[in-house]
């Protein structure tokens, strides 16, 4: 395996990040928002998978007294 130098490396580095295709601010703001929306469905669902739990687990306590 070749060894590079640090300053081969550097440049290699700085030639792969000129590649790099990096995203609008427009694309930046709508994943941004994509995953607020996401982030609010998934604590909605989960908080009325928890509700529907929480009623079962005191429904069988009340039944066992």
């Amino acid at each position: 395996m070749a060894k590079t130098t640090p300053l081969e490396f550097f440049n290699q580095v700085k030639a792969e990040t000129r590649k790099v295709v990096w995203p609008t601010r427009r694309e930046t703001v709508m994943t941004g928002v994509m995953v607020m929306i996401m982030t609010t469905l998934l604590a909605v669902f989960f908080f009325g998978i928890d509700t529907i739990f929480e009623a079962i687990v005191n429904a069988l306590l009340k039944l066992a007294n």
